[in-house]
């Protein structure tokens, strides 16, 4: 656990830890909580940013759009060797969102994949709503994400350089979501973002940023 720690170095010390790694390196999980800052994915195209306004934003080198951290979210990072760990970026990917529908579940809340978006969403009008989503990955889903009714609780952006994992997965818990009214969450227009607080679960940072990390160990494990 880092608690709050700026973006920025945080990124750096991410690349650097990963470019020195040997085959030997243990892998790694940081947890932290960032202070309010915008970060912009490869894929991110400078109008998704509405109106930034005072919050500084960074160009990283992770896959996706822009996304906002801030106090309240707990971000983790997998710093992990994948050749080692045995399985591809996808099933690393897929392992990352179960961690996270299982620390919802923990909390009685019901995350969701929507198909053709990454990260884990729930019901706005029932979390705890166990019933499938239309939207869910299938073979014959639409490649349109839909968000009907949905709010985004956690999003994820990864790089892998070498089989070796960075950046990773926030998930929101209590926090001013209203910087995320300033940009196109994950370049999507009209998404809803929510956080734990929002859907009345009531948390401390802490609490889930230990079941998120104990779910992570275990998912992501060999």
């Amino acid at each position: 656990m880092r608690g709050l720690v700026p973006y920025l170095p945080t990124y750096q010390a991410m690349q650097d830890f990963t470019a020195a790694r040997t085959s030997q390196t243990p892998d790694a999980l940081w947890v932290c909580e960032h202070p309010p800052t915008f970060t912009q994915g490869l894929a991110g195209h400078e109008d998704h940013l509405l109106a930034p306004g005072d919050i500084p934003v960074v160009a990283t080198n992770r896959g996706g759009q822009v996304t906002f951290h801030g106090p309240g979210q707990v971000v983790a990072y997998p710093l992990i060797d994948l050749k080692r760990a045995g399985y591809y970026v996808k099933e690393y990917v897929y392992r990352i969102e179960e961690a996270v529908i299982r620390t919802l579940a923990y909390f009685d809340v019901t995350g969701h994949r929507v198909s053709g978006a990454p990260g884990i969403y729930v019901r706005l009008q029932d979390p705890r709503s166990h019933a499938m989503l239309d939207q869910r990955p299938r073979k014959d889903a639409d490649k349109n994400p839909d968000f009907t009714g949905l709010g985004k609780i956690a999003a994820l952006g990864i790089k892998v350089s070498r089989h070796c994992t960075y950046h990773g997965v926030a998930l929101n818990v209590a926090m001013d979501l209203s910087p995320f009214q300033r940009i196109n969450p994950c370049g999507y227009q009209g998404l809803q973002t929510v956080d734990l607080s929002t859907i009345g679960v009531s948390v401390s940072w802490q609490e889930a940023a230990d079941v998120l990390s104990q779910k992570l160990v275990t998912y992501l494990a060999p």
